[in-house]
């Protein structure tokens, strides 16, 4: 069941990178795309571990075991890293509301890299019709017209390339099972997501002097790094240490909403009515999938006598829909 803490992650999580299509799109302008990640994560790296520095004790800061190393490796180099330097480039061709809903494809992979990889995450029947739907809706949305799908093929490949990268490396997280907090996974981990995104940036041939520094580029680059960068992504593997891989990224199902209206009130974007169905045929499989596995009861202060208590025996053996356990 989700807690009210895994709830307010839920909503941090995706508003914040809802709102990173909206400022890539609009920071493209400036900055080369594989740069322009590294940039973003050589500031986030730098908050982070200044906060994680002042907030935290030795012991709580260093890797412990195998497991916690994995764990950032899985952050910094696949959910991170890897995973943004795909979505930047793969923006330069569409708008920023498809390549969020593209990008919405991260939470129907998640359960195949879950199903080889974990041991406590599967999908019933009713989650599976879930996903479908929203894979259905996401179909709309690119459009099946044969000049469509051709048209922006590559950043569309890149971007689904993203979300398998994004879906793989929070299935690892949650593999490795970390005793590290999510603060400081997400501190060691941006580091490694940086030198990734340099590397890159230095292999395509990027360059710095292909940087237009204006105000506006300053503003893209500040809250892609700390809002989208910093707080981001401590809600995000916040959420999948309390709620799990599969749950934690039903956030890219509401990230579209967000893309969407941010692209339509600040970028003067569009968007069709075949689009517009496919949006609201994800958000019906969100519905299917979502709708009996969050506990809104939990969500709210205490009424007594009306809340089923944790002894009783259908609380006990009720499991959310669209989930199972072993």
């Amino acid at each position: 069941m989700m807690s009210r803490r895994s709830a307010v992650f839920f909503a941090l999580s995706s508003l914040l990178f809802g709102g990173t299509f909206v400022a890539a799109k609009a920071g493209l302008a400036y900055f080369p795309p594989l740069l322009f990640v590294a940039l973003r994560y050589d500031v986030a790296a730098v908050v982070m571990l200044v906060y994680v520095g002042l907030t935290s004790s030795r012991s709580e800061l260093l890797p412990q075991n195998s497991g916690d190393v994995a764990s950032i490796l899985a952050t910094g180099v696949l959910a991170i890293g890897l995973t943004n330097a795909l979505l930047f480039v793969g923006q330069q061709y569409v708008s920023s509301a498809v390549a969020s809903i593209i990008y919405s494809l991260n939470p129907i992979m998640t359960p195949v890299f879950a199903a080889a990889l974990l041991s406590d995450e599967r999908l019933s029947r009713r989650g599976a019709a879930g996903m479908g739907l929203g894979l259905v809706g996401v179909g709309l949305v690119v459009s099946p017209d044969p000049a469509n799908l051709l048209g922006g093929a590559v950043g569309k490949g890149l971007l689904f390339a993203g979300a398998i990268s994004a879906a793989l490396g929070a299935v690892l997280i949650r593999r490795a099972d970390s005793g590290l907090s999510s603060p400081v996974r997400v501190a060691w981990g941006l580091p490694f997501a940086a030198a990734v995104s340099h590397l890159l940036a230095w292999t395509s041939g990027e360059s710095a002097a292909a940087i237009t520094w204006t105000t506006e580029a300053l503003l893209a680059l500040g809250y892609v790094s700390i809002f989208a960068g910093a707080v981001a992504y401590v809600a995000y593997f916040g959420l999948i240490d309390s709620a799990g891989a599969i749950r934690a990224n039903l956030i890219f199902y509401v990230v579209p909403v967000v893309s969407t209206l941010g692209g339509w009130a600040l970028l003067d974007e569009t968007i069709d009515a075949l689009a517009i169905a496919g949006f609201l045929t994800i958000f019906a499989g969100f519905a299917v999938l979502g709708s009996k596995s969050i506990d809104v009861r939990s969500l709210l202060p205490d009424i007594g006598a009306d809340v089923p208590s944790a002894d009783d025996e259908s609380v006990v053996r009720e499991e959310p829909r669209g989930y199972r356990s072993d």
